[in-house]
């Protein structure tokens, strides 16, 4: 076997060159691993609808038990409503999410029924970033990334913290994938 860096006779086998040290055998790579890049999530502000009507059903029960409504039950019932829509809104905060790997963006939704769907780094055509009066003002925004592979196929990211910096992070890993 012949040296390709200084054309040395080697034996057969030999993974460096006895000459120049140069290897002549390169390991084969491990399979390319996908690896996790970011994950996002709706900001709570998403879900405040959730969070007001639970506290005015809790200060209603609230100001029913100071004033010392009868039956006590009732105003219990306000406090303990209340605190369900708290509980339901945090659970239904937690079933979206957007994870964003080496190889492809990954929306999953869905607590007990779920749904998940992918687009591939690749078929990224555009990544669009708006941000509303409010969104602005609390630092939140939407990002939009639409789909190379169908026209009306797009991703959106719904009231995430700092939508430019996801924005940027999802255009590197493209163009990182893209290399």
């Amino acid at each position: 076997m012949r040296c390709p860096q200084c054309g040395n006779e080697t034996q057969q086998g030999a993974a460096f060159c006895s000459r120049c040290g140069t290897r002549l055998f390169a390991p084969k790579p491990a399979a390319v691993r996908e690896y996790a890049l970011a994950t996002f999530r709706p900001s709570l502000w998403y879900y405040s609808d959730g969070f007001l009507v639970g506290a005015v059903l809790m200060a209603a029960g609230a100001r029913l038990l100071y004033v010392k409504f009868e039956p006590v039950q009732a105003a219990f019932a306000f406090v303990a409503l209340g605190a369900l829509f708290f509980i339901f809104t945090i659970i239904r905060a937690r079933t979206v999410n957007w994870s964003l790997t080496s190889d492809r963006l990954i929306e999953k939704r869905g607590l007990v029924a779920s749904r998940r769907r992918e687009m591939e780094l690749a078929d990224i055509r555009s990544v669009e970033v708006s941000k509303r009066v409010f969104q602005r003002m609390i630092g939140l925004g939407d990002v939009t990334i639409a789909s190379a592979a169908s026209a009306d196929y797009a991703i959106r990211l719904n009231d995430i913290y700092d939508p430019d910096l996801a924005a940027e992070t999802i255009r590197k890993a493209r163009l990182k994938r893209m290399a």
